[in-house]
């Protein structure tokens, strides 16, 4: 008889616990220190009339990330990109990128500096633990494509003492330091002046972003580097068969050298890029030049161009099926978040950051512990980061 009740006992207890309603998403997810490894949000920073500090939405501003939106507790913070474009591989052709490089860091120091109640700087692994205990968001830098240094590799350590702690050697054409994903190969991988761009990101502790970079240059720099990597937003070419993704061999490797890859919401089909969107594009990485009514504008026209034709042919559970799977590759330990925010990342489901704590919610369906999840929301990058060091 006992035996019965405690058993009678148990089902009813795990019938209360089947029954008890889940931690709502967004409560779940603020819970947790959240970054993502590349926004692109700095092209807005010089917008005439327009506010970090506001709560844009995409039906009135292109923008995907502001301190509104992330306040909601949906992203913690992350880096910063300082992108600049290739250009020609001469002494002018350096000097005017560096020149750009330089005052877009400014930029981005003076727009975070504007609010030091909600948003702070962040150098270390421990000011991004800090800051979130503040209740503060976080504001790492990064450099994508290092074109701007030329071929004076002593200009790392200028942008190192800017506080950029992030750095990939090439974005879409191939440069001075290595061969890109999206170009014909001209050096097999890094180029002579490449490795030693390595040596000098080791040497100064910055972490190296793999991101853009041909598979040659990913496993060169996997090879010579003695600190773990990272891929700051790159997709699975397992979810689309793409050279700017990255397989899940790879994967692997860079797993099995303490690495990680921050999934992207690029390159999860074929880029829907006609020429109208072509020009949109243009025009939107020079927003900071148009005055107000210039930004609405453009913003009409590519709400119109989306309204007719998707840029992508993706959407939220195509992302979640890829997430999935790099997780399943590579594991927990070297997973993390990096959608590339307002540089053409986003997709139907997860098009700006407020949609965030659905991928929280969504790894936690499917298994995956509080635990698991700080890891890869934040707990990673981290790690990687206060490795470059030690």
């Amino acid at each position: 008889m006992k035996a019965i009740t405690l058993t009678l006992g148990a089902l009813a207890l795990s019938g209360c616990v089947a029954t008890r309603p889940a931690e709502d998403p967004v409560a779940l997810h603020a819970r947790m220190l959240t970054l993502d490894t590349h926004l692109d949000t700095a092209l807005h920073f010089g917008r005439a009339g327009w506010r970090f500090d506001a709560r844009h939405s995409l039906a009135d501003d292109m923008s995907q990330v502001d301190l509104g939106r992330m306040k909601q507790g949906a992203l913690d913070g992350g880096f910063f990109a300082i992108y600049t474009d290739q250009g020609p591989l001469t002494p002018r052709g350096y000097a005017d990128a560096l020149a750009f490089a330089r005052a877009r860091s400014d930029l981005i120091d003076r727009t975070i500096a504007a609010y030091p109640t909600r948003i702070a700087p962040a150098l270390t692994a421990a000011d991004a633990q800090r800051l979130g205990r503040e209740g503060r968001l976080i504001a790492f830098k990064s450099i994508e494509n290092s074109y701007p240094l030329g071929e004076d590799l002593s200009l790392l350590a200028e942008f190192r003492a800017r506080g950029v702690r992030l750095a990939g050697p090439v974005h879409g054409k191939n440069n001075q330091f290595a061969d890109s994903a999206t170009d014909t190969p001209r050096w097999g991988g890094l180029s002579p002046l490449g490795r030693q761009w390595v040596a000098e990101m080791n040497r100064l502790g910055m972490v190296i972003d793999a991101s853009h970079s041909s598979d040659a240059a990913f496993d060169q720099m996997l090879a010579l580097s003695k600190h773990p990597i990272l891929l700051s937003h790159s997709s699975l070419r397992s979810a689309h068969d793409h050279p700017r993704n990255l397989d899940e061999g790879r994967l692997r490797a860079l797993a099995a050298k303490g690495g990680a890859m921050c999934i992207s919401t690029i390159y999860l089909s074929e880029m829907n890029l006609t020429p109208e969107r072509a020009e949109l594009f243009t025009a939107y990485e020079t927003i900071a030049s148009l005055d107000p009514a210039g930004q609405a504008d453009l913003t009409r026209r590519w709400n119109a161009l989306n309204a007719r034709e998707k840029m992508w042919d993706a959407n939220f559970e195509t992302f979640m099926a890829m997430l999935l799977r790099a997780i399943e590759v590579g594991g927990v330990d070297h997973i993390c978040i990096g959608a590339d925010w307002d540089g053409g990342g986003g997709i139907d489901g997860i098009d700006d950051i407020t949609a965030l704590p659905k991928v929280t919610a969504r790894l936690k369906a499917a298994g995956y512990s509080d635990a698991d999840l700080e890891k890869i929301w934040s707990g990673n990058v981290l790690r990687i980061l206060d490795a470059q060091t030690h």
